[in-house]
């Protein structure tokens, strides 16, 4: 479905974009995450054919997107952060206009506007002027408008910004409905967000492309990527710092819980066995065992941050 390869943008002397290549394929809702600055919004221009790459080519549903620009805009609902809307036209008149923009037949418009209508939840509103609904409703119109000439690929700009938590649910809800059909990109930087609905992400900074894959693949991949706790009975502290070099694993924590109980917390790639192995083989009882994997926003901090190093 989207196919970058080899992407720089410049903007001057200024590089947004350096040498980024991904693919996506159907039936995905990726998350695209960076920080502010970071490339996000210059990758989605590009896919969308608001701005042509420096070097390198993407590719939409086997289109060339700096050959085609057109083409492919008939391929993508778009959603920008801050969507533009017609505040003086009613629902209605709205989703008709973009119909017209769309190219949509005469005939297949009705049926077309009432399926979107009742996909976003719009029909209560749907003869009040936008001027007049809530974000909520305005962002949901803004989703109708995308998904009006059934595109193949959704791409959203902070989908759920300045929403309240009951309108950031629906919204969710909604998008997750969406991708059951159509390959979904969302750009945010609510975590939390991504956690809920996307299958896949994407980690730009500094105009690279720092992770990509399911968020567990890139915890494994990171080297020290889950934090096991441990409780050893029969020991203390002095013992115990003495014995972990022996284990490996970073940022190492030892505390004395009671006079035969030493708690320690590191960062470690493992399934567990080596540790008792280890623990086995220097005399000491494990009594308790926890494993706790790094949650995404734990591994946007860990690359973004080394990124900026």
């Amino acid at each position: 479905m989207i196919s970058v390869q080899n992407v720089t943008k410049r903007y001057g002397t200024i590089e947004a974009v350096k040498n980024v290549s991904f693919e996506v394929g159907k039936g995905h809702i990726v998350g695209f995450l960076g920080p502010n600055g970071a490339g996000k919004t210059t990758v989605m221009k590009i896919l969308t054919g608001y701005h042509f790459p420096s070097e390198g080519t993407a590719y939409i549903n086997n289109i060339n997107v700096q050959e085609n620009p057109v083409a492919v805009k008939a391929h993508i609902g778009y959603v920008p952060e801050g969507v533009p809307l017609y505040g003086d036209l009613t629902v209605r008149e709205y989703l008709n206009f973009i119909a017209d923009a769309r190219g949509i037949l005469r005939n297949d418009r009705k049926k077309s506007v009432e399926r979107v209508l009742a996909l976003c939840g719009l029909e209560s509103v749907v003869y009040k002027k936008i001027e007049t609904l809530s974000k909520g409703y305005k962002q949901r119109t803004g989703l109708a408008q995308a998904i009006l000439p059934d595109p193949p690929l959704l791409i959203l700009d902070e989908p759920t910004t300045g929403l309240d938590p009951n309108q950031i649910i629906e919204i969710r809800s909604l998008i997750k409905t969406l991708g059951i059909e159509k390959t979904v990109m969302v750009s945010t930087h609510i975590l939390p967000e991504v956690e809920a609905i996307c299958s896949v992400v994407l980690i730009i900074n500094e105009g690279h492309i720092v992770a990509n894959g399911k968020p567990e693949e890139i915890a494994i991949s990171l080297k020290g990527s889950e934090l096991w706790e441990l409780y050893l009975k029969g020991a203390d502290y002095a013992t115990v710092q003495r014995k972990i070099i022996h284990l490996g694993g970073t940022n190492i924590h030892i505390h004395q819980v009671t006079t035969d109980t030493v708690k320690v917390v590191l960062s470690m790639a493992s399934d567990g066995e080596s540790i008792f192995d280890w623990a086995v083989s220097e005399g000491l009882k494990i009594i308790g065992m926890n494993k706790n994997k790094m949650s995404l926003e734990d591994i946007f901090v860990k690359l973004t941050h080394e990124e900026e190093k």
